[in-house]
């Protein structure tokens, strides 16, 4: 089962250090803005680069790659920096540090390049924030590889990512503020771009 951590904390951030760097990262924006207003205010959000539909804000590109690093409360931030401490890790070692690092960034982008086109369309104002792009991006990668590369992942390792696959849907479409878009695209752009980077980018 390769999504069972066994490494202490000292294996895990010489193993893995771009995971690490990436939940540092969401723990340390999610204090900016507890302490610079709340985490849960909108303005507070806008400031430090959540994405949004409303200009000239939406213009600013900035924002499709500083809103995955945002959180709105700390149940939003310990769900998805849980799914990155365990889920994210064998695929960073498989691709290698700086390919994962390309396609967690790029999933996200694609997620939130959707989400921010569907949002474009809609008369109300939107506000996104959250990691949930680039995660589900490392699902889509996962998803490829239990697909067309059976033979890097086990039989209990494809299960659990089918059910996570199938609760992830579930929770998308039945929750309401729960950015879909940016799921569903991340997940999408994962599975492509993943397929993508190991054949022009290949590992040494």
């Amino acid at each position: 089962m390769i999504f069972i951590r066994y490494e202490n904390w000292k294996s895990y951030l010489r193993y893995y250090p771009v995971t690490s760097l990436i939940l540092a990262a969401n723990v340390i924006m999610f204090l900016v803005l507890t302490f610079n207003g709340g985490s849960g205010d909108a303005l507070t959000q806008l400031k430090y680069g959540a994405l949004t539909n409303v200009e000239p804000f939406a213009s600013e590109w900035w924002r499709l790659f500083s809103s995955m690093f945002l959180h709105h409360d700390l149940t939003h931030l310990i769900s998805n920096c849980f799914a990155i401490l365990v889920f994210a890790p064998p695929l960073e070692r498989l691709l290698g540090h700086w390919r994962y690092a390309l396609l967690y960034l790029a999933s996200g982008l694609v997620g939130n390049l959707i989400s921010l086109e569907i949002y474009r369309q809609s008369m109300e104002n939107h506000l996104s924030v959250g990691a949930s792009g680039a995660i589900y991006g490392v699902y889509g990668a996962f998803l490829y590889i239990a697909l067309l590369q059976r033979h890097l992942m086990d039989t209990s390792s494809r299960q659990t990512l089918y059910s996570l696959l199938i609760i992830g849907v579930v929770f998308s479409l039945m929750v309401p503020q729960v950015n879909w878009m940016a799921h569903f695209g991340g997940l999408i752009g994962g599975f492509f771009l993943y397929g993508l980077i190991i054949r022009v980018l290949k590992r040494r």
